[in-house]
């Protein structure tokens, strides 16, 4: 009874589409940061240490954007299953806005900044401590992550039935 009357009151589906935007979440970070460690692979020409597939697969910045992929994965999936008019998608959508603009412009400033500031405490006669570099990402690597993440969201959704 109180499933139905939240039902009634909320609008709410309870069915399982909250897992599986969840799912094409994930799936859009791991396709993105396996990008990554095959970026890195294709760089170094030779199989990768296990140090260096963990860094691929938790350091920022770089191609493609995992915070796009993520973010756009679960923003398509909720756009199918509930309508691209509905208050779900367009609070994803929202949210994937300001995630996708703040990495494209805040964090990529941010990283360059703290390039500057390392280079300016290297060269300190001073004790200045270099600060850890938090990369964003470019315009190109936004992009791409957006195409991953929109075809995750799509095969999801087509899985998801």
């Amino acid at each position: 009874m109180a499933e139905a009357n939240c039902k009634m009151i909320y609008n709410i589906d309870m069915d399982m589409n909250g897992i599986g935007g969840l799912v094409a979440f994930i799936l859009g970070w791991f396709f993105a940061y396996f990008g990554k460690m095959l970026g890195d692979l294709l760089a170094v020409k030779r199989p990768l240490r296990k140090k260096e597939i963990i860094n691929a697969f938790v350091r920022s910045g770089g191609m493609p954007s995992g915070h796009t992929a993520s973010f756009l994965g679960l923003t398509t999936f909720l756009g199918m299953k509930y309508g691209f008019g509905s208050g779900l998608f367009v609070l994803a959508l929202c949210t994937t806005i300001i995630v996708i603009y703040d990495a494209v412009n805040v964090r990529y400033a941010v990283g360059e900044q703290g390039k500057v500031i390392n280079l300016m405490a290297e060269n300190s006669v001073t004790s200045v401590h270099k600060v850890k570099v938090v990369e964003g990402h470019t315009v190109p690597q936004a992009i791409v992550g957006a195409v991953i993440g929109i075809c995750i969201g799509l095969v999801m959704n087509i899985i998801w039935q």
